[in-house]
């Protein structure tokens, strides 16, 4: 087998408008079914996006012994039930952030993965892949800005439809669930280890009940990272890495475009010269997809674990839970 047979639960739009099309411009995949619900979406988005199969039902899709692995986009209250549902019918499994709706759900799925350990299962952080990040994180860890000491980022939207699952509480909506996850993720990944305490801030919809702005600040043994996100603000996305002897900032740090280039500034000491990288053009949900179909061809790991999902989701809980209390709380 050189390609590996994707089924898609849901017709979500992140789906249909990026990830499906690029898992089909992907080495190593193939979308081979999509499944829905209503089985008129099903069809139309199978039509529409030249998908071979259409299923009115996930159990059905998970049915077809033709389908080697699963992506889902569904709500994040739906992840890990149709993760595990994924698993019990031998597919491997690629669902999108957050993993779960808590640590719990996080390590429930993380332990039905270790006792299938012939199946791989991944978070889908399409960013780490990109270029981009991958030399953003070699210059900060070569020293190419002195010690690493400060990490500033901000990501935002504006979304104040209550029809949108972005806006419901029940079903882990919020700022901090959809994109601050990002903002903690990245922190981890710089620094390459958790927070020892952390402090959050939240601005809470009073129709939604969601947060709809949310500050935080993890202290990484004396390094700190801060951060906001909110799903009522202007369209804005920014990540400044400062050390001591520079700073490297990312320009597109989470929505890198599939079709023009993508560039990072570098600063070398505190009044030296910015150096702009450009990088080629280059599709990160591609470069994603191929990345968890050589984990399955070749039976290797998967380059974001479980066991990082679950850490990530440890910090993302502690920040809400400090943010209730208004103190600085231990991870």
């Amino acid at each position: 087998m050189n390609r590996i047979r994707i089924g898609v639960l849901s017709t979500a739009k992140i789906g249909r408008t990026k990830v499906i099309p690029a898992m089909q411009r992907a080495a190593g995949c193939e979308v081979a079914a999509i499944a829905s619900r209503n089985a008129q979406s099903a069809r139309k988005a199978a039509e529409e996006l030249n998908i071979p199969k259409a299923f009115e039902s996930y159990e059905a899709l998970l049915a077809d012994p033709d389908i080697d692995a699963v992506y889902i986009p569904l709500p994040n209250h739906l992840h890990v039930h149709w993760s595990l549902a994924a698993m019990d019918a031998g597919k491997h499994v690629l669902c999108e952030k957050p993993i779960g709706l808590d640590t719990g759900e996080a390590q429930t799925l993380l332990d039905a993965a270790e006792a299938h350990p012939e199946l791989k299962v991944m978070e889908a952080f399409m960013y780490r892949h990109h270029p981009q990040w991958i030399r953003a994180q070699e210059l900060a860890l070569s020293g190419a800005i002195g010690r690493m000491t400060t990490i500033q980022s901000f990501f935002s939207y504006f979304n104040a439809d209550p029809g949108n699952i972005r806006n419901m509480a029940d079903i882990g909506g919020g700022g901090l669930m959809d994109i601050g996850c990002y903002n903690i993720s990245l922190s981890r990944f710089l620094f390459g280890s958790e927070p020892d305490r952390v402090a959050g801030f939240a601005d809470v919809d009073p129709e939604f009940g969601t947060d709809r702005v949310f500050s935080g600040m993890m202290d990484f043994g004396g390094r700190v990272s801060a951060f906001t996100c909110s799903t009522q603000l202007a369209d804005y996305q920014r990540v400044n890495i400062f050390g001591t002897d520079g700073r490297i900032e990312i320009l597109i740090p989470f929505n890198a475009p599939p079709d023009e280039p993508c560039s990072i500034l570098l600063q070398k000491g505190a009044a030296g010269g910015i150096e702009t990288i450009t990088f080629d053009v280059c599709d990160q949900y591609a470069l994603q997809a191929e990345l968890f179909a050589r984990a399955i061809l070749d039976d290797t790991d998967v380059p974001t674990p479980l066991t990082d999902a679950l850490d990530n989701m440890h910090v993302l809980e502690t920040l809400r839970r400090s943010a209730d209390l208004g103190e600085w709380v231990a991870c």
